[in-house]
């Protein structure tokens, strides 16, 4: 007799928990497939994102799930030189906050965001710890009718957008959005200074240049501190 059948046998036994473990992974309390983490920082006021990690419900760690230059209205991308006229305000927030990021894939509802990132308006390093609470969450799964998209046909949307705008002063502000809903506001953050300062401590105080346009805002106009 073949003695091969046990090891089919095992073979199937290994997979029962790889199978379980696939269940498990499309088991997640969303209605869609995935949400997405964004950010933008305010006209001249740059940033860069040395950092974004996510942690979902299930305590799960999504690390540097957000980094680079957010989205900004001003200046211009490829843009040279000082303009004749600044058509940026940084004061205050956005009416309809958007921004640039991408998906948490294989992430459920989110219960903390942790960012770190040059404030080179000032310059300065910040971080921020950013606890979702519980009505967010259960805004995330409320769907919506609307017809926003051509043809004018009803649809159920989702906020599945948790935008977060970062301004000088280590303020985190973050909304939910969906593609045809409008924001509403989840929480506003005061971070802190990061001790290690830009980079982890690894570029000797350095922060990332500053563009010619906005340091040209700032030497005329300042930084409105307060107004976020």
């Amino acid at each position: 007799m073949s003695k091969r059948p046990w090891i089919f046998k095992l073979g199937f036994a290994l997979l029962i928990p790889l199978l379980g473990g696939c269940a498990f992974a499309d088991h997640r309390s969303l209605p869609y497939d995935d949400w997405s983490l964004r950010f933008f920082s305010l006209d001249y006021m740059e940033v860069w994102i040395e950092t974004a990690d996510v942690v979902d419900i299930n305590a799960r760690v999504f690390r540097r799930a957000g980094s680079g230059i957010p989205a900004s209205s001003y200046p211009r991308p490829f843009s040279k030189g000082i303009p004749d006229h600044f058509k940026g305000d940084p004061k205050g927030w956005p009416k309809h906050p958007g921004g640039k990021g991408r998906s948490v894939r294989g992430a459920d509802l989110p219960r903390l965001v942790y960012v770190r990132w040059q404030s080179t308006a000032e310059p300065q390093t910040y971080e921020a710890y950013i606890k979702i609470p519980e009505s967010a969450r259960k805004t995330m799964l409320q769907g919506e009718k609307t017809s926003c998209r051509k043809g004018g046909k009803w649809i159920t949307d989702y906020r599945n957008m948790l935008v977060v705008g970062l301004a000088p002063g280590g303020i985190a502000k973050a909304w939910l959005r969906g593609p045809c809903l409008m924001p509403t506001e989840v929480i506003r953050v005061q971070g802190t200074i990061n001790a290690k300062g830009p980079n982890g401590g690894t570029s000797d105080g350095r922060h990332r240049r500053l563009s010619e346009e906005s340091k040209a805002y700032i030497d005329k106009f300042g930084i409105p501190y307060g107004s976020w």
